[in-house]
């Protein structure tokens, strides 16, 4: 089952894809956000072009679990996906994913000029691992 998550922002669409087995995921692409309609043709057609079977959309809920303007603006980028594909598309929360992202590229060493901007497709990366790891029938605790 090949999935994908995206990691929704004002500026840039963060896109990531797992493998087949959707047990591994990997960056993917970062879109420039346009419009939610014509961001969610982009991610419907990417969607196709890599014969996803699932998207998952990174939602930013606050320390309470409640939804933050962030999380309504992924829950309608949702919406407008789910109206341009028959497949299912599922909000996850997105807590930590952009500073996951920039906890690995310290890891991988990367220079501090480097890591400078938006990393959206590593956030994405991350959203799509930690949902792969929890619904993983072999998941350790």
């Amino acid at each position: 089952m090949r999935v994908m998550a995206i990691d929704p922002g004002e500026k840039n669409i963060g896109l990531a894809i797992s493998d087949a087995t959707g047990t591994i995921a990997n960056p993917l692409v970062v879109l420039h956000h346009i419009s939610r309609l014509v961001d969610s043709a982009s991610i419907a057609q990417i969607a196709a072009d890599h014969q996803v079977d699932l998207i998952i959309v990174g939602e930013a809920l606050d320390v309470d679990n409640r939804p933050t303007v962030q999380s309504r603006r992924a829950a309608r980028l949702a919406q407008a996906i789910r109206s341009q594909i028959t497949i299912p598309v599922e909000l996850w929360d997105e807590y930590g994913s952009t500073q996951a992202g920039r906890s690995a590229l310290i890891a991988m060493h990367v220079s501090r000029g480097k890591r400078r901007g938006h990393h959206d497709e590593l956030a994405a990366t991350y959203i799509l691992q930690t949902y792969l790891d929890t619904k993983s029938p072999d998941r350790r605790l």
